[in-house]
């Protein structure tokens, strides 16, 4: 398996392409804004699935020009389907760098809690973070986990959003992703990488 990781759009959010390079098949997690280079790449590979770990418009906002680019179908958390197509819910409508805001078609597939998707010959386990947004999800492949905004290094998404909760995402940490192995490796929504047992010992909100 090999991931490469393009910060997209003008809030730099991390759009995932996971790849298994023998078969040339793959993933696409989260759509962030004026994704042509991840586009580029993914042309390489026939991509089975377009995974959003949440509906907030930096990461769905690329979601139409790569699902036409790629022909691949989306997956949402069944709670989120709606902020894909309203900007009050997937907050472009309050940033004017999105003009009127962002609306998208609805997603061909709808996740929850323990579903494991079978894609590009990879198993992927759906785990459920709610608290920087209602749906949110973190995607386990192995010994990686794609957080989205619920985990970053060192630091822990917002909770300040509609229907954001700051004990709710504690919880989720704690009761989801820190019963991970500690070397599992976080590949966040926002920045650099790191180790789930990292962050038990050093993240300023959760120790």
């Amino acid at each position: 398996m090999q991931i490469y990781t393009y910060p997209l759009g003008p809030l730099q959010t991390n759009s995932y392409l996971v790849v298994n390079e023998e078969t040339k098949q793959g993933i696409i997690i989260d759509a962030g804004m004026n994704p042509a280079v991840l586009i580029k790449k993914a042309s390489d590979y026939n991509v089975e699935g377009i995974l959003l770990t949440h509906a907030h418009f930096d990461h769905m906002g690329g979601v139409e020009e790569i699902r036409k680019a790629v022909n691949a179908p989306v997956y949402v958390h069944s709670v989120e389907q709606s902020f894909i197509q309203n900007p009050e819910l997937n907050l472009s409508s309050n940033w004017s760098m999105t003009g009127q805001g962002i609306k998208g078609k609805p997603a061909e597939n709808e996740y929850k809690d323990g579903d494991l998707l079978e894609l590009a010959g990879m198993k992927i386990i759906v785990l459920e973070t709610p608290g920087h947004t209602p749906g949110s999800v973190s995607l386990l492949i192995g010994k990686h986990i794609f957080t989205g905004d619920a985990l970053f290094q060192g630091s822990i998404g917002r909770t300040d959003f509609p229907g954001g909760s700051f004990t709710q995402l504690k919880k989720s940490i704690f009761t989801q992703l820190f019963t991970l192995h500690d070397e599992t490796v976080v590949y966040p929504g926002h920045g650099l990488t790191t180790t789930i047992g990292k962050e038990k010992k050093e993240n300023p909100f959760l120790v």
